[in-house]
């Protein structure tokens, strides 16, 4: 468990820092449409910079959203089992299904996201932001994040199947007591 404290304190971290990236998102696109519509006057590097922030905002907010069990699930049965039943389930669908797609998101980007950085791949756009390996490689990053908190998951299921603890998601009930 001292393994998936580690995990979900790196995952909380992340999550705790990349919230502020909401913030900066408002304000540059709130300074978008001023200059659009106020002053007549646009820059691409300022619209690129929203689909930059945009997509750090979510993709490295993934593994926090995952801890937290933030993330979409039918809750139609699972949210009437037992914490056990649950934990089952949980383990299965990181075996089955969580870590196989991050397995699978890094093997099919791996090339795409090299390519990029070896042509040196310039903006989007004419006077955008020539950062664009780097964006790209936030799927390696966000598959990688989501692996860790996958792996932090089933440790806990785990130890709640074994009965080493009785929570699966100490981080949400800390969140809604608080």
């Amino acid at each position: 468990l001292r393994l998936a404290d580690g995990l979900d304190a790196a995952s909380r971290a992340i999550g705790l820092a990349v919230r502020w990236l909401a913030v900066l998102l408002v304000l540059v696109q709130f300074a978008v449409v001023v200059l659009r519509y106020a002053f007549g006057s646009s820059f691409v590097w300022m619209q690129e910079a929203v689909i930059y922030v945009h997509a750090m905002l979510f993709m490295l907010a993934i593994g926090y959203a995952f801890l937290l069990d933030a993330h979409v699930r039918v809750d139609f049965f699972y949210g009437r089992w037992s914490e056990r039943a649950k934990a089952w389930m949980d383990l299965a669908g990181v075996l089955l299904t969580v870590l196989p797609f991050c397995f699978l998101l890094v093997w099919a980007s791996w090339g795409y996201v090299s390519v990029s950085f070896r042509m040196g791949e310039g903006p989007m756009q004419v006077g955008g932001l020539p950062l664009l390996p780097f964006l790209k490689s936030l799927i390696l990053v966000m598959a990688g994040l989501l692996a860790l908190q996958s792996v932090s998951l089933a440790i806990r299921a785990l130890a709640v199947i074994t009965g080493a603890s009785g929570v699966l998601f100490p981080a949400r009930q800390a969140v809604s007591e608080g």
